[in-house]
């Protein structure tokens, strides 16, 4: 990687840090939120809820709006100039201010983070980005857990004023971000059209999954150890960090999948050992070690997948926003569940049998959705690779492997424009035929190739002649 690129990974680096430690230490439910809403006593329901839906629209939603590099550059400044703009109420006692801003600076930080989307795709190369993504989340959680420490010990208005100046320092290498006059890493999205729908939704579903053991935490698990505050205000986050490193220091042909299914052993024995240990600090640590070890796998697990989608994104901003903004939906959903059954009179112990109940659904659907995201994933490889081939070469792989019956003159058509990442829509206005004829076609064509979707279709035909 050139020098230059290299300088302006790590100022996105640091950029996205700082602003996540002031996400994670204040907007999301941050422990300066909550010092400052127990100080005043404050119900910080009323402040949590709110602000994370907030958030969710921003993640969601500026992808849709913010498409050029300029344009998400200004985004990140904006969105850090009017969250902080807006936290300063938070220094005065007025409450009745609290809800209106803590929203506002949600949904801009929310932006902001999407819009890091596009910096993380074009200064950072596809086999490098999981890595970047382990920084990013490894700082910004030491910083928060340094701002915790303040908020707790100190003050939350000490915890506050140094959220802040993460906030301000973010803007600063920020404003230092180049957008136009380095050319990007690799922009393989422009070589052939794919659709990015279905692994998008795919991974949305396996985010949202993950996380919503997540939000129970936050709602069942925190309470119950609250009493130890000099404990909880530092290590709970340390595991995660620990989680974050291991995956990132993994040889690069090791298979990732495996620790998926190892953190999901790690939470259930972290809600097993929930329900038979008492609640001391002893068992506060196996527990948080278990519970917060295995997040920090899931999260680099589906961070890097994210990377990887962003090589064939046109509009990196959206994908990566959408896909951001699912774990924040898992998080709420799974708080919601936890303060219903808190306010409902529900034990711990049911609690966290419920949770386990989450859990094993959750085995159940994770592995056929992980190989199924990940064969999507390989697909679209091949597709790039194949837009790269001569005419006669495509020709000549394609001849390699005999369908069950010949296909028709016009399935031949059909296929070829499958194999240069055409949507059916695409397909039926290039021929000048109905889209429910494309549809048949292509029905046709996968029983021939005794297939049963177009990724197993494109892997059946093209991976083995690339790889050779």
């Amino acid at each position: 990687m050139v020098r230059g690129t290299t300088r302006s990974r790590n100022l996105s680096i640091l950029s996205f840090s700082l602003l996540f430690a002031y996400l994670l230490s204040f907007v999301f439910e941050g422990q300066v939120l909550y010092g400052l809403s127990d100080y005043l006593q404050v119900s910080s329901a009323t402040l949590v809820f709110p602000a994370i839906i907030a958030h969710f629209v921003g993640l969601f939603g500026c992808g849709f709006v913010v498409k050029t590099p300029r344009a998400a550059k200004r985004t990140m400044l904006y969105g850090m100039g009017i969250s902080l703009l807006f936290s300063i109420p938070f220094f005065c006692h007025a409450p009745y201010l609290w809800t209106g801003s803590l929203v506002v600076c949600a949904l801009s930080s929310g932006c902001a983070v999407a819009a890091w989307g596009y910096f993380l795709k074009r200064f950072t190369p596809k086999n490098s980005r999981i890595k970047t993504c382990a920084d990013v989340l490894i700082y910004s959680n030491i910083l928060m857990i340094l701002i915790n420490l303040a908020a707790i010990h100190l003050s939350p208005f000490v915890g506050l004023s140094l959220s802040l100046l993460t906030l301000v320092l973010a803007g600063v290498f920020t404003a230092l971000l180049p957008v136009a006059e380095e050319p990007a890493v690799h922009d393989s999205s422009t070589k052939v059209s794919i659709s990015l729908k279905e692994p998008t939704l795919l991974l949305c579903l396996f985010v949202v999954i993950l996380t919503i053991n997540s939000g129970l935490m936050y709602q069942v698990f925190n309470p119950a150890f609250g009493h130890l505050t000099w404990l909880t205000s530092w290590y709970w986050a340390v595991p995660y960090i620990a989680g974050l490193a291991a995956m990132r220091n993994l040889p690069v042909r090791a298979k990732r999948s495996y620790f998926l299914y190892a953190g999901m052993a790690m939470i259930m024995l972290s809600f097993i050992s929930f329900m038979l240990l008492d609640r001391s600090a002893a068992s506060y640590l196996v527990v948080d070690t278990l519970m917060l070890g295995a997040c920090g796998i899931f999260d680099l697990f589906w961070w890097s997948i994210i990377g990887e989608m962003l090589e064939y994104s046109k509009y990196p901003v959206r994908t990566f926003g959408v896909c951001i903004s699912a774990n924040v939906f898992g998080v709420l959903l799974g708080g919601l569940l936890g303060s219903s059954m808190t306010s409902s009179g529900v034990s711990h112990t049911n609690t966290a049998v419920i949770a386990l109940s989450v859990i094993c659904v959750t085995l159940v659907i994770l592995p056929p959705l992980n190989r199924q995201l990940v064969m999507l994933l390989k697909s679209h490889t091949y597709l790039l690779v194949y837009s790269d081939m001569a005419k006669s070469q495509q020709s000549s792989i394609i001849s390699r492997v005999n369908p069950l019956d010949p296909l028709t003159g016009r399935e031949q058509d059909v296929l070829q424009l499958l194999l240069s990442g055409k949507t059916n829509k695409d397909i039926a206005a290039e021929l000048i035929i109905s889209e429910n004829t494309v549809k048949t076609h292509v029905r046709n064509i996968y029983s021939k190739y005794d297939v049963s979707s177009r990724a197993e279709l494109i892997s059946t035909l093209l991976k083995n002649q690339i790889r050779a």
